[in-house]
């Protein structure tokens, strides 16, 4: 098993588990029979791990969803989806490898699947750019849902990045207009798209692949129009601020569904999805069933007159008068 990595706010849980592996490998090297022990610390570990998360604030909850070690994509294809086939390239420039998209199919069924994918050593991160996606990206993509469509299957798209990559060569091949062409064929595709958060949704990039008819989150992602570092810099003009900024954009599941930006909360495991790959995968794929299951009798024209009022349905406002 890979050792799990903890955050800073986790240190009396590492504390506590290094002791309960020190006492496992002195159980392996001798004759001495401390189970109990063992057993006893380890149901304190999980009692005091249900206590720091049930407490969380939102930088803390943003902490977990950049975890190293969380879920990305291509850990829930894996666990989810079957006879999964990698498509390339954007048919105008190349290939962006931090948008991983091909033909799978779930529960049987042949779908689009479409997801945002970070790195898990620095060879990895330097390849997909670190979920930052270019132009391309977006392209390819987008290019995808279109057969998708071509094909009446649905798409599943999966989000995780920090946001849009924003260097020169990607402004040259216009990221803008490709993230806004994203959210135009969204807006009319002909088939049911089911988007779910599972890391980081930062800015329009996260956007450009979750305007779906239902929108998913993992229970400690966070979906943002900025991240609280970048928030903080504008507003504090130091990126030391970014715990209140994370308390300010309302970037937690929780606070995005009261507002009605998401439509389903996915449950973690406890300790978050690092923990248990394979069991949020479960999680996660029974909720994913449940939301196609709602599309599944839809005509077309439903289809859409029902995204449109969900579209415009966003944001609350009070209308006042002046005195």
């Amino acid at each position: 098993m890979m050792k799990i990595t903890f955050l800073d706010f986790e240190q009396s849980v590492a504390d506590l588990e290094t002791k309960i592996e020190e006492l496992r490998f002195v159980q392996d090297e001798s004759a001495v029979d401390i189970s109990a022990e063992i057993s006893k610390l380890s149901e304190k570990s999980q009692q005091l791990t249900k206590d720091l998360y049930a407490r969380l604030t939102p930088w803390q909850v943003s902490q977990i969803a950049r975890h190293p070690q969380r879920p990305y994509t291509l850990d829930y294809i894996t666990n989810i989806f079957t006879d999964f086939h990698e498509l390339h390239g954007d048919r105008s420039f190349g290939d962006d490898q931090s948008i991983v998209a091909g033909l799978a199919r779930f529960n049987g069924a042949s779908c689009m699947v479409i997801g945002h994918q970070k790195g898990r050593d620095t060879k990895e991160r330097t390849l997909r750019n670190f979920g930052m996606s270019r132009p391309e990206g977006y392209r390819k993509a987008m290019r995808l849902m279109r057969l998708a469509e071509k094909f009446n299957i649905p798409v599943f798209t999966f989000v995780d990045t920090p946001g849009a990559f924003p260097g020169i060569d990607a402004e040259e091949r216009n990221q803008s207009e490709a993230i806004g062409h994203n959210l135009y064929t969204q807006a009319e595709l002909r088939v049911p798209i089911i988007s779910t958060i599972i890391g980081e949704g930062g800015s329009g990039g996260a956007l450009a692949i979750a305007m779906g008819d239902m929108v998913l989150m993992l229970q400690y992602s966070t979906y943002s129009v900025i991240s609280p570092e970048g928030c903080a810099s504008i507003l504090w003009k130091t990126a030391d601020m970014a715990p209140e900024a994370a308390e300010q954009l309302a970037l937690t599941a929780h606070r995005l569904k009261a507002l009605g930006l998401i439509d389903k909360i996915v449950s973690e495991p406890i300790g978050g999805a690092h923990r248990d790959t394979v069991g949020m995968a479960a999680l996660l794929k029974r909720a994913l069933a449940d939301s196609l299951r709602q599309f599944q009798s839809m005509g077309t024209t439903e289809l859409l007159e029902r995204r449109h009022e969900r579209l415009m349905s966003y944001g609350k406002f009070k209308n006042t008068t002046d005195k």
